[in-house]
């Protein structure tokens, strides 16, 4: 019964908080609601908070930002955006993958091994084949402001270092909500499949998955290096974070009002790409530290899982057209 009672309690909280008119009448004054899945110790929340504190102080106060971190609203990122869509919240920061199910060109970034490193990929999304792809958002009532840094993903497992697919082949993997990463993984010969990345801990404690894919901040912001014996470096794909508001929303700013979102939006990006960084290597060293084995491939094992990845491409190109795909291959050659 107590725990009926505390059931009742959270949804009616939860709802309140979607609920609410988001702007006061007497006052003018509105409220941007941004929920989304990571913690508070991880950099999207620290710089979140100074996003906050620019856009309260350069607005006067007129415009007031609340966050919600650690899936407090929603648990899992496709829900926060579809929230955002309907504008139960004015604002979410997820990882791309889900972004794909509101604007399918997106799925494009899902593929494997396309960037080099961060600065190439940097290059890509901040230049005219990012922001278009923000863009085309609009149809879907997004406003698409600004990319952030989840950075290059990598395998980690309960069984066995991996340097080649044959290492996780008929593994449970969980993979993003994505349907390109879970036939990239089939292809690698996992047996993959997506979850919700709230109930990941004990899914691995439990051995409901044998495996997974993150990037470096998120295993250990999530503390799910004490559930996984393995870390192998296989920087199989870059994920960024897209930061979204309602459309309508954003429509309903004054122009001042807009850039001072816009302008909070590219300082986010900035500063938690480098705040990312320092994390990363601070992170890795403790779960190190605390006992998880990490591997790195060679430039030779990464090309055998781009080698088995090839009829996924093959795939995404039909769907999507060879068109964007001519576009990105351009990006990335001016990006080099």
């Amino acid at each position: 019964m107590k725990n009926f009672t505390f059931l009742i309690l959270v949804t009616v909280l939860v709802l309140s908080a979607c609920g609410r008119p988001n702007a006061d009448e007497e006052t003018g004054q509105k409220t941007i609601r941004i929920a989304y899945l990571v913690n508070p110790t991880q950099s999207s929340h620290l710089i979140m908070e100074d996003f906050k504190a620019q856009v309260e102080e350069e607005s006067g106060g007129d415009l007031q930002v609340e966050l919600y971190p650690s899936g407090s609203l929603f648990p899992s990122d496709r829900e926060a955006i579809e929230a955002v869509q309907l504008g139960n919240v004015e604002m979410t920061l997820p990882a791309l993958a889900s972004v794909s199910g509101f604007h399918q060109d997106f799925m494009i970034l899902d593929l494997p091994y396309l960037f080099e490193d961060e600065e190439e990929a940097y290059s890509v999304l901040d230049g005219p084949f990012g922001q278009d792809l923000l863009d085309g958002l609009e149809d879907a009532n997004i406003k698409g402001l600004a990319y952030g840094e989840n950075g290059f993903r990598h395998i980690t497992n309960n069984i066995r270092p991996v340097h080649t697919p044959e290492d996780i082949e008929g593994q449970k993997m969980r993979t993003l909500e994505s349907p390109v990463h879970t036939d990239v993984f089939n292809a690698f010969g996992a047996n993959a499949s997506p979850f919700a990345f709230g109930e990941m801990y004990s899914s691995l404690q439990q051995g409901t998955y044998d495996a997974m894919e993150s990037p470096i901040a998120l295993l250990y912001t999530s503390n799910l290096y004490e559930v996984q014996n393995y870390m192998s470096l296989t920087s199989h794909v870059y994920m960024p974070t897209a930061l979204l508001m309602n459309d309508d929303f954003y429509k309903s700013l004054s122009g001042d009002h807009q850039k001072i979102v816009m302008d909070a939006s590219e300082m986010f990006k900035d500063e938690q790409r480098q705040l990312e960084q320092e994390q990363n290597e601070e992170y890795m060293q403790e779960m190190v530290d605390a006992g998880l084995q990490v591997n790195e491939l060679t430039d030779e094992e990464k090309q055998v899982f781009s080698e088995k990845a090839q009829p996924v491409f093959d795939k995404y190109e039909e769907i999507l057209g060879p068109e964007l795909f001519e576009k990105l291959d351009e990006a990335i050659e001016a990006a080099e």
